[in-house]
């Protein structure tokens, strides 16, 4: 076989492995965009459901939620350093926020790493009433308890 007798090119195979790359390339890409949106999002939907709850005056689902636990009213005295009573001082008609009949999530992020210690839960801060203050909540990422945050946070971008 001589050089005038090689077989001709066919660019086919080279153009369908560069697209297939770059199609995975874009999914790669893509779900990289989607997880960064959407990474807080069951945190986020834990503060929707409670405040739900809270807005519906069913304070016992409410208060299930606060602690991650659906079936809080079998065993309350696990409950005992923030007992329902105190919850519905805090979260009901006579609250600092009066009776919350509104709230939106305002945004979502994880406090920063201190010394490489990976932080346990998702700050989400929300506006109650539409208020012009916001409050930061806590909320762990196992168990999905949700408390005060430690810090507070503000969202860039709202006002």
């Amino acid at each position: 076989m001589g050089l005038m007798d090689a077989t001709e090119y066919d660019p086919r195979p080279a153009q369908r492995r560069n697209r297939l790359i770059l199609a995975l390339v874009m999914v790669v890409v893509l779900a990289g965009i989607f997880w960064y949106f959407f990474r807080y999002r069951p945190e986020e939907r834990v503060i929707d459901k409670f405040f739900e709850a809270v807005e519906r005056n069913d304070m016992e689902a409410a208060y299930g939620l606060y602690n991650g636990d659906p079936n809080w009213q079998q065993h309350p005295n696990q409950y005992g350093k923030y007992p329902f009573g105190q919850f519905q001082v805090d979260w009901g008609p006579s609250s600092e926020y009066g009776k919350i009949t509104s709230h939106h999530v305002e945004c979502s992020t994880e406090p920063p790493k201190k010394d490489f210690v990976t932080p346990t839960g998702v700050i989400v801060v929300v506006r109650i009433n539409g208020r012009a203050e916001t409050k930061s909540m806590w909320v762990e990422k196992k168990s999905k308890t949700i408390t005060d945050s430690p810090q507070t946070v503000l969202c860039h971008g709202n006002s």
